[in-house]
């Protein structure tokens, strides 16, 4: 009998530690879903608040703001206002998430600058500030007009829209040659035409080459087909 009420008291004992380890590990669960539960926010509504109002809005419940820099137009809401956000209204998050914002541009379409003899680079710049839309940069090459500079635009100057299209002028292009087939021409002869297009030429004849009369080009550098520009070097070997 003795022996059955220790192993009985034992028993009990085990129960009794493994019901308070449990209970233990019950309420630590339940304390740290609380505690992660009061670091969840809703993310409020922004539409339509001024940036300054809606970075106090965000700073109350612990969210960071972000401005995205493009601006878009929008027919009601006023210039500066948020008019897009990420994460949408009412979304559960954490605190310290970010928040992203894009504002208005305005209801009224934007007036186009005159962006003709801007250099290609002030006039994106302008483009961007005006929060306009670059739709294309069409090009021509002339030596009548600074490089990268802009000839036209469309629409004109003055014109109220949101978007523009360019004109630039890329410069000269460079002008440049095939390399022709020289082997078996006299050497001299080729020189002197390559010299006369500001090519620099030398010719070498160190080798005798047989049945071939001297000052034969036997072999060339750049070879026949390689574009070539003026002031660039080409190398004749000839027959001796």
């Amino acid at each position: 009998m003795a022996l059955t009420s220790r192993v009985l008291g034992v028993g009990k004992a085990f129960l009794l530690t493994g019901a308070m380890v449990a209970t233990y590990f019950l309420f630590a669960a339940a304390g740290m879903r609380v505690a992660l539960r009061s670091q969840e926010v809703s993310v409020p509504d922004l539409a339509g608040q001024p940036v300054a109002t809606a970075t106090a809005t965000l700073e109350m419940l612990s969210l960071i703001i972000r401005v995205e820099p493009a601006r878009r137009i929008h027919p009601s809401i006023q210039a500066g206002s948020v008019i897009l956000q990420e994460p949408p209204p009412g979304l559960t998050t954490r605190q310290q998430r970010t928040v992203r914002v894009w504002l208005s541009a305005g209801h009224r379409p934007n007036q186009i600058p005159a962006l003709v003899g801007q250099t290609e680079r002030s006039a994106q710049l302008r483009v961007q500030a005006d929060s306009l839309e670059l739709l294309s940069i069409a090009e021509i090459r002339s030596a009548l007009y600074p490089r990268s500079t802009v000839l036209a635009q469309e629409p004109p100057p003055e014109t109220r829209s949101t978007s523009v299209s360019l004109l630039v002028n890329r410069g000269e292009r460079t002008v440049t040659y095939v390399m022709p087939d020289l082997i078996g021409a006299g050497g001299t002869e080729a020189a002197d035409i390559l010299r006369e297009q500001a090519f620099r030429v030398t010719v070498v004849g160190d080798h005798p080459y047989p049945n071939v009369p001297p000052g034969i080009v036997l072999r060339q550098y750049p070879q026949a087909g390689f574009q070539i520009s003026p002031g660039e070097p080409i190398s004749l070997e000839v027959s001796r």
